[in-house]
């Protein structure tokens, strides 16, 4: 590995700071082990500046939500002609939103619950209870509420009985003015991570994801033990090629780059629905791209890595 400076950008101020923090250190020392001279920024009023005056050879975003994801940090970084591993920023502004993410990979012939989006104005201008019950003629129960931005499930709620609706919106509205309300899927919940390498886009084994509460929400994903991981996934050849295909089709649809995750449930008979993608997916010691990494024979450290060669090459 030739001797690089990498800048790895982690924190920033968004609900997932701690998370990102988490990320950004175990990704470091990844990075050490391959020889990179590696050093952990935070993203502050001093980003410019720093960047300007310590320009490193390329970055890694390991932000998560906010700015790190919906495109902001990268488009500084571009302005600035600094290398930088991950999605563009036109990329990133499609694959942030949920429901355009979701659009998108429908629109590409796969399958994703149906769902609706609606601002917290709707409720407000035109009667909490009216629009709730429209929603549920419209989706039926169960229902699973999400912001329509944001990751590691802050604010996700799932509701089962019509009576829960109401106190679900509050959770939800709690971290984003507009909520994407999606119809429950049952089924094998998966994340397969996609990486490129010298043959393109490469999807890695796909992990199974069992939570004790049945819920993968945000304790569930960083809590030790509160999770079962299974990598790889306990699915049929034909699921596994399945999600495979879905996570490689969405990564390139969406004009991700670099590395990508996508959340899927393969259903009983055997069909895979799209949840959504994540463009700087967790790196903590209970996500799942390190877990994938790990089963295909790799090291983070090394995959980074390489990533970081191609940020470096692809901007020379």
């Amino acid at each position: 590995m030739v001797d690089r400076t990498v800048a790895v950008l982690a924190g920033g101020l968004s609900h997932e700071r701690d998370v990102s923090l988490r990320s950004g250190r175990r990704l470091s020392a990844a990075l050490r082990t391959e020889g990179l001279t590696v050093e952990e920024w935070d993203t502050d009023a001093g980003l410019l500046e720093r960047l300007r005056t310590q320009r490193p050879d390329a970055v890694v975003v390991a932000l998560h939500g906010g700015e790190g994801e919906n495109g902001s940090v990268q488009t500084v970084l571009e302005m600035l002609d600094v290398p930088f591993v991950g999605t563009s920023s036109q990329g990133c502004r499609r694959a942030w939103d949920k429901p355009t993410a979701k659009a998108f990979v429908q629109q590409a012939g796969f399958s994703t619950p149906d769902w609706i989006v609606l601002p917290h104005s709707t409720f407000r201008e035109l009667g909490a209870q009216s629009v709730l019950d429209a929603m549920v003629e419209r989706l039926g129960l169960p229902l699973i509420l999400k912001p329509d931005q944001g990751g590691s499930a802050l604010g996700t709620q799932v509701v089962r009985e019509a009576a829960e609706l109401p106190a679900a919106m509050v959770g939800c509205f709690a971290y984003g003015d507009t909520v994407l309300a999606e119809r429950l899927v049952d089924g094998v919940e998966v994340a397969v991570t996609v990486v490129e390498g010298e043959n393109g886009a490469e999807a890695l084994p796909a992990v199974e994801i069992v939570p004790e509460s049945g819920v993968y929400d945000y304790t569930a994903r960083y809590t030790a033990g509160l999770t079962d991981f299974f990598t790889p996934a306990r699915i049929s050849d034909e699921a596994s090629k399945a999600v495979s295909e879905l996570a490689v089709a969405a990564h390139q649809w969406l004009g991700l780059r670099d590395i990508s995750r996508t959340d899927a449930v393969v259903m009983s008979d055997g069909t895979v629905q799209f949840l959504e993608v994540n463009l700087s997916p967790g790196l903590t010691e209970t996500s799942t791209v390190p877990m994938a990494v790990e089963a295909a024979g790799k090291s983070l450290g090394s995959v980074f890595a390489e990533l970081i060669t191609r940020a470096v090459t692809r901007a020379s």
